[in-house]
């Protein structure tokens, strides 16, 4: 996997991933009027987010969970100090669904957590505490 930036000025740089996504990233301040895109920080939650959606998600559809939404909430803590690493990221799901099991729901946000998401294991193995909590919710 390979992905390039190019320094656009003051702290923003645009990116292109390796799949042809572009965008841009800026460490300035989120409430800078000039502030181009997401943190670098912000990204990483949002891929840790992405990743464990998608195992979630795929889980339950191959349990044969009929799975109609599923959104993912995450907040972070970060050390005081330089470096201002993640210290403690809680994941909350809410998935929505018909006649979903708790059960199946419970097992794959755990074989998300411990076996498939490699933001995950990655951030954990780098001391990070992550929690996780859910929700169902009953459509009709």
């Amino acid at each position: 996997m390979k992905t390039s930036l190019q320094w656009v000025g003051e702290k923003a740089f645009s990116y292109q991933s390796n799949s042809g996504y572009m965008g841009f990233i800026d460490g300035a301040a989120k409430d800078s009027a000039d502030a181009k895109g997401p943190t670098p920080m912000e990204l990483i939650l949002v891929g840790l987010g992405g990743c464990t959606a998608y195992d979630v998600v795929s889980i339950l559809q191959k349990a044969r969970q009929d799975v109609v939404d599923c959104q993912i909430k995450l907040e972070a803590e970060r050390a005081t100090t330089v470096p201002a690493v993640f210290t403690k990221i809680h994941i909350h799901f809410l998935v929505s669904g018909r006649k979903l099991k708790e059960t199946q729901v419970l097992r794959a946000i755990d074989l998300s957590a411990e076996k498939y998401c490699s933001a995950s294991l990655m951030l954990e193995r780098g001391g990070v505490e992550i929690s996780h909590s859910h929700e169902l919710i009953e459509v009709s």
